[in-house]
C-alpha cells in the first residue's frame, strides 16, 4: 500500500521525511496509519493544466522622437 507520511520515521531500510510517500506492505501501512503516522496516498496524481504566462516582450528602446531647436534661432 501506498502512504504518505505525516511524521518523520526511519529504518533499516528507509528514512522518511514528512510529506514522503512509500510502497510498504500492507499489514505495515495499516499499522502506520492507525497510530496516525501516515495517510493513504493516492494512488494516481492529478494532472491539472495551468495556463503559461505569456512571455515578457521588450522592445529597444530608441532614440526619443524629440526636435531640437539648438541652433536654429526658432526657439527666440
Amino acid at each position: 500500500m501506498n502512504i504518505r507520511m505525516l511524521v518523520g520515521l526511519s529504518g533499516n531500510e528507509y528514512s522518511l521525511a514528512p510529506g514522503d510517500e512509500r510502497e510498504f506492505p500492507n499489514e505495515e501501512a495499516i499499522r502506520l496509519i492507525s497510530v496516525g503516522y501516515a495517510v493513504p496516498s493516492a494512488e494516481e496524481k492529478i494532472e491539472r493544466a495551468v495556463a503559461q504566462p505569456a512571455p515578457e516582450r521588450r522592445t529597444r528602446k530608441g532614440k526619443a522622437d524629440v526636435v531640437s531647436t539648438e541652433g536654429d534661432g526658432a526657439a527666440n
